[in-house]
């Protein structure tokens, strides 16, 4: 199934609260300019008010977007790790060759 994701919705309703509120001002022959600043201000209001939980969803999906739960591994992270183990192995399996030729 194909999900809209929350930021097209979001981003198509503050658009709409816009836009309509200008349309209606132009349409009753208002001044351009103010039309303009009284719909951003209507459009701002009216998305605070009704658009919570779409704005909501937005700010949580840019926030894991931008701090995932796990820290993305550096190549060389990686294989110093690797390398690191294989020393500790070794060094185990030098401990566990003395001891038994110890006893």
């Amino acid at each position: 199934m194909n999900v809209v994701p929350a930021w097209v919705s979001y981003s198509v309703f503050r658009v709409l609260l816009f836009a309509v509120p200008l349309a209606v001002m132009l349409f009753l022959r208002i001044e351009w300019w103010i039309a303009a600043i009284a719909a951003a201000v209507i459009g701002a209001s009216l998305s605070f008010i009704f658009l919570r939980k779409p704005r909501e969803k937005v700010a949580l999906g840019l926030y894991q977007a931008r701090h995932p739960d796990t820290e993305p591994a550096h190549p060389d992270a990686v294989s110093e790790d690797a390398a690191l183990d294989r020393a500790d192995a070794r060094a185990a399996d030098a401990d566990l060759q003395r001891e038994r030729e110890s006893q």
